[in-house]
């Protein structure tokens, strides 16, 4: 029997397959016509990452990005501020002109009492030059009343000029001195302390007393260790409290000024923007928010890329696994 005979023989014969293998086939060809919905896919992924990282982005820039409320309240403080100064000017000027001569805050210092004098004032003079004048009125007035300079900044930017001094004068010319100081611009604040010392010097001078008194009994015993090393120790502690007490007189002796000089404040002149200042602040912060979003972004399009091949990998290898089956 040839090849084709047995081609022709087969055909009209037609044997039927059994039921499993029908089974089989009716199952595969199911699977193939309706393929299996997938929850999880790239395209739906990225639908749902990219808006996440755009509004990522678009919420720190608006986080970092001062808000106008902010700059509005800074605008106000600085209002306040200037109104306030401004108003002391006007009251310290109205003053000026009330009273022809300043006034002395500094306190009455006693002559015969040991008394700590320190003080501080703070003077506004109109122009950078009047600064500079001061600076050398200062230094003369100082000498003069038989003190000295102990530190001296000064240092000028435009209009704006600013010394600031720390002298020591006499204590009993020290309201002279603040009232020639005073009289070199307006007072702006002034602040006088005064620390009497006389209490602590007598408590002082009573306990040096009452060790030369023991120092006496004890040189009048008999001579031994124990009595020389009392001895010692009395003499010591007398020395060193009188070094103390001369010490205190000597600090006394001087009042400590510190002198604030300064030109008034003058206002920073508004920024002036061209026509074109809105359109580059605009395309600035549009940079920015790019960057936001490639930084924030190309992390969760990495994990989605990842989770898809993932995904595609699995479902390869399972449809592998079922023809190997079949």
């Amino acid at each position: 029997m040839s090849q084709r005979d047995l081609v022709a023989e087969l055909r009209g014969a037609r044997p039927a397959a059994p039921p499993e293998v029908r089974e089989r086939v009716r199952l595969i060809a199911a699977r193939a016509t309706t393929p299996p919905t997938r929850r999880f896919t790239w395209r739906r992924a990225l639908v749902v990452a990219v808006p996440a990282a755009a509004a990522v982005a678009a919420a720190a820039v608006v986080a970092t990005r001062p808000s106008q409320h902010a700059a509005d309240r800074a605008v106000t403080t600085t209002m306040f501020s200037a109104t306030v100064q401004h108003g002391a000017a006007a009251a310290g000027d109205a003053r000026a002109q009330a009273a022809p001569a300043p006034k002395e805050l500094a306190p009455l210092t006693s002559p015969t009492r040991v008394q700590r004098v320190s003080a501080s004032l703070s003077l506004r003079i109109p122009t950078a030059d009047g600064v500079s004048e001061a600076v050398k009125r200062v230094q003369r007035i100082t000498a003069s009343l038989g003190g000295f300079t102990v530190s001296v900044v000064a240092g000028t930017h435009g209009r704006d000029a600013s010394a600031d001094f720390v002298v020591k004068v006499p204590r009993t010319n020290v309201r002279e001195a603040i009232r020639r100081y005073s009289a070199l611009g307006t007072i702006t604040s002034e602040d006088v302390q005064l620390q009497d010392l006389e209490g602590s010097l007598n408590a002082t001078e009573r306990t040096i007393a009452r060790l030369q008194r023991e120092l006496a009994v004890l040189r009048r015993l008999p001579s031994s260790p124990a009595v020389q090393r009392q001895i010692d120790a009395h003499v010591q502690r007398i020395q060193r409290l009188q070094r103390q007490e001369a010490a205190t007189r000597r600090s006394a002796h001087y009042a400590t000024l510190d002198l604030h000089l300064r030109t008034p404040q003058h206002a920073a002149a508004p920024a002036r923007h061209g026509p074109w200042h809105a359109l580059g602040v605009a395309f600035r912060w549009i940079g920015i928010g790019a960057v936001y979003t490639l930084a924030l972004g190309a992390p969760l399009l990495v994990l989605v890329l990842v989770g898809w091949l993932a995904t595609r990998l699995v479902r390869r290898r399972r449809e592998e696994a079922l023809l190997s089956r079949s």
